[in-house]
């Protein structure tokens, strides 16, 4: 499981490429809606870096840990879903959620029925039903970690055809698809199990740079200047 196309790098490599980037006059933007800096130069970016959803950073490209995270998962595949809910990025509840919505012989789900063939047979009312009270037990878990705890970021993989009934789901999720604090994992999930969200959890708290072409240009002489100096840093 990672970013594609993305490497992991230290905290100490993150505070050098951004002094080397304001030394060059470079401009850096915070996208909040990704937790990501951006660093371009006029009109081309040269360089994305995710931050870990444990620390805080201003417009100005300051980082600074946040002494009491809180954030939220929640990977969602057809017939299996699993939340969890991290603190100081430690994972202190989790739950693993099944329904029978995927039918057994075209090995597609029924939302994907639905939109050609309906829902006039008995197993596709079934699975119709199951599908909904799928996505209501999701939030309904979620909303707890709603009401118990001051959520920094949601983070959320599903499918976008997913995404119409998940948020018309009879419980509502305590975001809507465009709160500034919801975020699409930028990874792939293989399957929502309690292993995937560990694994994303962890990954989520730690920093990952990817460099345009222009960008490999540009800090081509940065980073052989630095590696030698940070072979531990995970360069």
């Amino acid at each position: 499981m990672n970013i594609p196309q993305a490497r992991i790098i230290s905290q100490k490599i993150v505070e050098a490429l951004i002094a080397e980037s304001s030394n060059r006059k470079f401009i850096f933007t915070y996208l909040k809606e990704k937790h990501q800096i951006l660093i371009e130069e006029g009109q081309d970016w040269l360089a994305k870096i995710y931050l870990p959803w444990t620390v805080e950073c201003s417009q100005d490209a300051e980082i600074a840990e946040n002494p009491d995270t809180h954030f939220s998962l929640v990977l969602i595949r057809a017939g299996q879903a699993v939340t969890g809910y991290f603190h100081q990025g430690q994972l202190i509840d989790h739950k693993v959620f099944r329904a029978y919505m995927v039918r057994q012989k075209q090995g597609k789900s029924q939302i994907k029925h639905l939109k050609t063939k309906g829902k006039s047979r008995a197993g596709s009312r079934i699975r119709l039903a199951e599908t909904e009270r799928f996505f209501e037990e999701i939030n309904e878990r979620l909303t707890s970690y709603s009401s118990l705890y001051p959520i920094d970021f949601w983070g959320i993989s599903c499918a976008k055809t997913m995404w119409p009934f998940y948020f018309s789901s009879g419980i509502a999720p305590p975001f809507s698809p465009k709160a500034e604090n919801l975020i699409e994992l930028p990874f792939h999930i293989s399957q929502a199990s309690f292993e995937e969200l560990k694994s994303a959890g962890e990954l989520l708290q730690k920093y990952h740079l990817i460099l345009s072409e222009k960008g490999k240009a540009e800090f081509e002489e940065f980073e052989t200047r630095i590696i030698p100096s940070a072979k531990s840093e995970d360069w």
